[in-house]
């Protein structure tokens, strides 16, 4: 198993097999790009099937076992199938979805090989779900929620981003996974690092604070530090990197585009390395350099200056 200059272990690598998304999310960087108008075979600028495979091939050479695939939607990839089927047997597979998709290949995916699934739902009702998706499709998500834990895809994490238009929706979105078995509910912390607009961001403390009153029971996970709330038996978790010391140093993923870059760290862009049509020799090498040069986003990458605010540490920019 490889492991980076900060003593991280890597166990996990998460491959973006496209970035085209059929919703527009306000608070994403991405948002609806390319053609979306269904599944598809891969486009010019995405790996094909066979470059996923040998990457993580390679990966599991190093003794990495967990794999999520991501996006854009990922399963606008008409082939997503095949590829979570070629994915080596002794790796945990997981998907990161906004749902739509679901209903009809939930079971299918399941029988590839996928074990985990997480679906983007950011709010409840059907007008607060289309003012920050930008789409009529909260019908389709509940749909696909259902399909999901109905192929036994289950615990499904519903995934929300909290920022200044949906903050408010945080109780409902409790009491929801509270009241349905087989669902859990992820809170990310907004991140205006990646997509600016950093009026739209809060305290993500209150929301912890908010919980902890809540909650029966709170455990740590040793994984980020994060901490899990039970809420009348059902779970959250919050994924806040922002100001938590201990996410970035332990972090045990690389990141993959759906171009084919191997990345260290997901907000940074000037550490990419193109597999392109390595062989699998060429790709392992790229993957060791790419491990060797990880460093923690917050706290050695970005640090406080002195007026508070996060900038580049020195000794990562070029003179």
């Amino acid at each position: 198993m490889l492991e980076d200059s900060f003593g991280r272990e890597v166990t996990g690598v998460r491959v973006s097999l496209t970035d085209r998304c059929n919703f527009d999310c306000v608070y994403c960087h991405n948002e609806g790009l390319g053609d979306t108008r269904g599944p598809m075979e891969a486009q010019d600028d995405e790996m094909s099937a066979d470059d996923v495979v040998r990457f993580l091939e390679v990966a599991r050479e190093f003794d990495v076992g967990k794999v999520k695939f991501t996006g854009g939607e990922p399963m606008l990839r008409e082939d997503l199938e095949e590829i979570i089927r070629r994915t080596p047997d002794e790796m945990e597979v997981s998907l990161t979805t906004n749902g739509t998709f679901l209903p009809g290949r939930a079971e299918a995916l399941r029988d590839a090989g996928l074990e985990r699934v997480n679906v983007s739902q950011d709010a409840l009702d059907p007008d607060d779900f289309a003012k920050v998706t930008e789409t009529g499709a909260y019908e389709q998500v509940l749909d696909g929620v259902r399909a999901a834990v109905e192929a036994g895809l289950s615990p499904v994490k519903l995934n929300m981003v909290v920022f200044e238009a949906t903050a408010g929706y945080v109780p409902e979105m409790v009491e929801h996974v509270a009241d349905n078995d087989g669902l859990r509910l992820q809170l990310i912390e907004y991140m205006p690092e990646l997509t600016g607009n950093p009026e739209w961001a809060i305290d993500i403390q209150r929301v912890h604070d908010w919980l902890e009153e809540k909650a029966d029971d709170i455990e740590i996970r040793e994984m980020h530090g994060r901490r899990r709330y039970w809420v009348d038996g059902g779970m959250v978790e919050i994924v806040d990197p922002v100001e938590n010391p201990e996410f970035c140093s332990n972090c045990h993923r690389v990141r993959v585009t759906h171009e084919g870059y191997l990345k260290g760290c997901l907000n940074r862009n000037d550490d990419l390395r193109s597999m392109g049509d390595m062989t699998k020799p060429e790709i392992r090498e790229t993957f060791r350099e790419t491990v060797a040069n990880r460093v923690p986003y917050y706290g050695e990458y970005m640090v406080r200056g002195d007026d508070g605010e996060w900038e580049v540490n020195d000794e990562y920019i070029d003179v």
